[in-house]
């Protein structure tokens, strides 16, 4: 006899010595046991051939009873399989449609999260690639489990998208002042500067204490120049709408086919590479230092200027040093050699290179 059978044989054997009140409480009692068995299990059961049949088995002679007892499936699935028994019972039927391939539904994301098309076009992508056998509401419910709007992204997209889309051709501009002590007192310096997005690298064009109509220009005239000297022409400009902008400075810029993308009032995260240099080179080298004349603060900017593009390195390019314009990656480090120091601005900015053999 098998070991499953023992333990029915000892169990309805146990039954038969109790009397019908004690009766009823066993079986409440172990229909509260299943019940909390029932809310440990995870997920739905998954009963073999074999252990249907022995519930129906055991089942059908309890009739209507049944109902009062049953807790592991529903009376009406049951009735289903004892009806059933002779031709159905010990075939567990497929439940739902087959699960896409894997390897299918990764594609389906990654177009989604790549292009930003809709249900429609991915099934078209599909299409392209020989994949007919995907219905609509497949992709829609991947799409849907991971969070994904089924539906195409219309209009222009966020502005961090825009950021992203025109990096290589897009900078920034802004201002920074630094109190600079001079022969006729303390006075305040405006530092004007250019960072471009996809490298961050960094160009001061000018400072002054008067950066009026025709000084504007003049860096614009500067920038121009400088802009063309690049392999990469920049298309885009980004500034807020600080009153020292001037037309004409606007005027000179767009002349080259620069095209200025003003930021409205209070709205740092609109400009954030430019705002987050003005807090590096405050932070990192002008607040460690009491500036006497504009040539001192050329001298510590240039420095710093210097460090920050070729030196330094960048948690938000990976922890590296920036890449220099043209270029995909950033100047290979020496792999041996002599571990070597550089410093500037007697000490307060620290380089460690390999030097070369």
């Amino acid at each position: 006899m098998r070991p499953t059978n023992k333990l029915y044989s000892a169990f309805l054997k146990r039954l038969a010595q109790f009397t019908e009140n004690e009766l009823t409480k066993v079986v409440q009692f172990q229909k509260e046991e299943l019940a909390i068995l029932r809310q440990r299990a995870p997920g739905r059961l998954r009963l073999t051939a074999q252990e249907r049949q022995r519930l129906v088995k055991y089942g059908k002679p309890l009739g209507k009873k049944l109902n009062e007892v049953i807790t592991i499936v529903s009376p009406r699935t049951f009735a289903r399989w004892a009806s059933g028994e002779t031709k159905s019972v010990g075939k567990v039927a497929q439940v739902g449609r087959k699960r896409t391939a894997d390897e299918i539904r990764e594609l389906i994301l990654r177009i989604a999260r790549e292009t930003g098309a809709g249900y429609t076009k991915i099934l078209g992508e599909l299409k392209k690639l020989g994949i007919n056998g995907v219905s609509r509401s497949t992709v829609v419910n991947i799409l849907k489990e991971h969070g994904l709007d089924p539906g195409p992204k219309r209009g222009e997209g966020t502005w961090d998208e825009f950021v992203k889309r025109h990096a290589e051709t897009l900078w920034a501009t802004d201002f920074f002042s630094k109190k600079v002590w001079t022969k006729g007192g303390l006075v305040e310096f405006f530092v004007l500067f250019f960072i471009n997005i996809a490298t961050r690298r960094v160009q001061i064009a000018g400072m002054t204490p008067h950066p009026n109509s025709a000084w504007m220009a003049q860096q614009a005239r500067n920038m121009n120049a400088f802009f063309d000297e690049l392999p990469e022409q920049p298309t885009l400009l980004i500034r807020d709408r600080d009153t020292k902008f001037t037309a004409e400075f606007d005027a000179i810029l767009k002349t080259e086919g620069l095209e200025l993308k003003k930021v409205g009032p209070r709205a740092p995260n609109l400009n954030a590479y430019a705002e987050r240099w003005v807090q590096s080179v405050k932070q990192e080298c002008l607040e460690h230092f009491i500036v006497f004349g504009e040539a001192h603060l050329r001298h510590i900017l240039g420095e710093y200027v210097a460090y920050y593009n070729e030196e330094r390195p960048h948690q938000g390019v990976g922890n590296t040093r920036l890449r220099r314009f043209g270029e995909e990656e950033p100047p290979a480090e020496v792999a041996n050699g002599a571990i070597v120091c550089r410093q500037r601005l007697g000490g307060l900015l620290k380089h460690y290179y390999r030097q070369a053999a």
